[in-house]
């Protein structure tokens, strides 16, 4: 508990620094949020209505920095991100909050799929070397090198457009009111279908790899060997002695990607114009919607300090020497 408690401080800390940095640096930028929005409305508004969104996004001039950070925690904890510029005047909670189901259904799916198929493949391929699952490293290997995208613009050519089985982009027909019904249901599934399965191949790759080099590793160790001259079942020995150990990076590794898939795999959200995070992200960055892009890099922030707290939990759990030193 002592070391779970020093590690919570230290993540508190952390989310502390990171909303720092995030209300600092739009004021340290060159020019302004309100700057940019006259830019995209060609300088069409009023003195009076500039001075009001300097108001709203919190860069009056007339406060001090030390005032202004004060409201920003202030609104930041009534969950009052801001006001965002490319859907003005939407909140910025509201947008991301309309965008979060579809990475959370489509990239958190993926990320946990590719994590369990691609570690028990690489735990088969470690403990049982020269059966099928060891065939799969060359072609693991291969698929780990190629870029996400790559595979998501292969996978659009082949099923959306020379084969048109599959739709190429979005996250759902344009025609359809989104409702939990027999004709919107289906047609999420099969816009998700192509960059879930972009995600789950390459993602898992990397999983198969490196679970399978720490088997061959772990196998080696004398507490395995012990375990085999008691007698023990090979699975046993497989599942709780040498896996259990084995997995202990990985779970690090789990821990990151489950708190960056908030901001969704930016790249494969992008191919495909999926309504997430990520491809939320893309259109604040093009469009210079700074609140909209410091809320998005404040949830992955937190998402991936509260991943890794959990991963910290897990290793208490899966490794009682962190139990001991605490």
């Amino acid at each position: 508990m002592k070391f779970l408690f020093q590690r919570a401080l230290f993540y508190l800390f952390t989310a502390w620094a990171a909303i720092t940095v995030n209300f600092l640096l739009p004021r340290l930028m060159p020019g302004d949020p309100v700057q940019a929005l006259l830019d995209r409305y060609q300088g069409r508004l009023s003195t009076d209505a500039i001075d009001s969104l300097t108001v709203l996004f919190g860069l009056n001039s007339d406060e001090s920095l030390w005032s202004q950070y004060l409201h920003y925690w202030d609104r930041l904890l009534h969950f009052d991100l801001g006001t965002s510029f490319t859907y003005f005047p939407t909140p910025v909670s509201e947008v991301i909050g309309n965008a979060l189901p579809w990475t959370l259904g489509l990239v958190g799916v993926t990320t946990l799929l590719s994590f369990l198929i691609g570690t028990g493949i690489g735990v088969l391929a470690g403990w049982r070397r020269g059966s099928w699952a060891d065939a799969l490293l060359p072609i693991s290997s291969f698929v780990s090198s190629v870029p996400y995208f790559w595979v998501g613009l292969l996978a659009i050519s082949l099923f959306a457009v020379k084969w048109p089985i599959l739709p190429a982009a979005g996250g759902y027909d344009a025609t359809y009111v989104p409702a939990f019904d027999a004709y919107f249901v289906p047609s999420v599934l099969s816009h998700a279908f192509l960059p879930a399965v972009t995600t789950i191949v390459t993602a898992m790759s990397g999983w198969i790899l490196g679970m399978r080099n720490m088997m061959v590793t772990v196998a080696a160790e004398d507490y395995v060997t012990v375990a085999h001259a008691k007698g023990l079942s090979d699975r046993r020995v497989m599942v709780r002695y040498a896996a259990r150990n084995a997995v202990l990076p990985s779970v690090s590794g789990f821990a990151l990607s489950l708190g960056f898939l908030v901001g969704g795999t930016l790249l494969v959200e992008v191919v495909f114009s999926y309504p997430g995070t990520g491809y939320l992200l893309f259109q604040a960055v093009a469009a210079k919607d700074y609140p909209l892009m410091q809320g998005v890099f404040l949830i992955i922030t937190l998402a991936v300090l509260a991943a890794n707290l959990v991963a910290d939990a897990v290793y208490t759990f899966l490794d009682p020497r962190t139990r001991r030193e605490g």
